[in-house]
């Protein structure tokens, strides 16, 4: 069976980290976020892929390479505009050949289980589409069930129903009749082709759509920013322990640490895992690593620093005296000496932040900084829960940031200075 992986969307939602890659190469444990979904689909036996890109496709093309080292064979094509995921599949028509193939949203994470619950199905019907029982079900597309059989499906509905419900996963299993589905669907709401509504032509007239049950462990949708927090904590839940680089005598290791070839932890540094380290990074020396801690490849956090539940990005340097919890830091960052990333509110409320003009929860009490790339602070500035800071931007010395700064822009604190004479004793 071959598979088609949609990777050619833009990624707004995940402003500011995919405002420079692909959001299907964002970082995890030091592999991009994509490769999780190659390596399950890999473990099914599912080793032809069709990769369909767009934005920056260039980027994943280069970052993939023809899936080698995946256990897969990608062929690249590629989508010019980027209007949706019918639009998107309907690229890999001709490749898909005749048979059934499996398609998937290139912005998950699932496990080989999500993979193997869709295909078994597939063996009842030609096309079938994974669900997910989740709470609120608005923010996907809802899936109406009956008997296993998919009666109607609503991409994101403004006006919620229920509380809990069934979604669509975005992995399927589809035959030669949803291309020409797709031929026939209209733009939705959102100005898009969707997949959905090409399925929902489908269903209207009378075909079978089974629905393949996958469990809410193995799988979820990475689409904002602090999702990609979530897929790092269940990605190091299952790290195993692996100490390749050099441990200097007087730092502490506990749990399972994943340290690189070339990567250093100096003396009197105290590491707890689950935490990744990446090639030529280094710790320390008097560094704190806090458990599900990604830290890509040429890190430096340095003397006095401390680190918990975040990614940090290639090159980027934070070193010395400087907080980072519960936040995303970029590639190429310089945090100087003093950089606060504040990680929860006083009235400890869940965070929301708006994402293209609406505010969402994230869910999540603690939340940090998200940081674009090539982004430099200045001595003590200070960032508050939930901001983010976009690709180029400087924040001034001694600046506390309140809201987002967009990108490129430059943010500090004008001072008036007197001067007069001491007095004298």
């Amino acid at each position: 069976m071959k598979a088609v992986v949609l990777a050619a969307g833009e990624g707004t939602r995940m402003w500011p980290l995919a405002a420079t890659k692909p959001k299907h190469l964002l970082p995890v444990a030091g592999k991009p976020i994509i490769s999780y979904i190659l390596q399950a689909l890999a473990q099914n036996s599912v080793r032809d892929i069709l990769m369909v890109v767009g934005f920056k496709g260039d980027q994943i093309e280069l970052a993939l390479g023809d899936g080698a080292r995946y256990g897969v064979n990608i062929e690249y094509l590629n989508q010019p505009r980027w209007s949706g995921t019918a639009s998107a599949l309907k690229v890999a028509h001709a490749a898909a050949g005749d048979e059934p193939f499996l398609a998937i949203y290139g912005d998950l994470w699932v496990s080989s289980a999500a993979v193997q619950a869709v295909v078994e199905k597939s063996q009842e019907s030609s096309k079938v589409m994974g669900v997910v029982r989740v709470e609120n079900p608005s923010q996907f597309g809802v899936v109406t069930l009956r008997r296993e059989r998919l009666v109607a499906i609503r991409e994101k509905p403004s006006k919620p129903r229920q509380t809990e419900g069934w979604v669509n996963s975005g992995v399927y299993v589809l035959d030669e009749e949803v291309f020409e589905a797709v031929e026939r669907t209209s733009k939705s709401k959102r100005a898009e082709y969707e997949l959905t509504s090409s399925l929902q032509h489908l269903l209207d007239e009378g075909k079978e759509v089974m629905g393949a049950v996958i469990a809410r462990e193995d799988w979820m949708d990475v689409g904002r920013p602090w999702d990609l927090l979530e897929a790092n904590e269940r990605i190091l839940a299952n790290l195993p322990h692996r100490v390749n680089g050099t441990v200097e005598q007087g730092a502490v290791l506990k749990g399972p640490i994943w340290l690189e070839e070339s990567a250093s932890i100096k003396s009197g540094s105290y590491v707890e895992g689950p935490v990744y380290i990446g090639r030529e990074s280094r710790v320390g020396p008097n560094a704190r690593i806090r458990p599900s801690t990604s830290i890509e490849d040429n890190v430096l956090v340095g003397t006095s620093c401390e680190v918990k539940n975040s990614i940090i990005m290639a090159g980027t340097r934070v070193p010395h005296l400087s907080y980072i919890g519960d936040s995303i830091i970029g590639e190429g960052c310089n945090l100087a000496a003093g950089t606060i990333t504040a990680n929860i509110r006083l009235d400890q409320r869940v965070l929301s932040l708006k994402v293209k003009g609406q505010l969402h929860s994230t869910g999540r009490k603690k939340l940090g900084v998200i940081m674009g790339d090539e982004v430099q602070t200045g001595i003590n500035a200070s960032i508050m829960p939930g901001v983010r800071v976009g690709s180029g931007s400087h924040i001034g010395p001694g600046t506390v940031i309140f809201k987002d700064v967009p990108a490129g822009h430059v943010v500090f604190v004008e001072q008036s200075l007197m001067q007069k004479p001491a007095k004298k004793r």
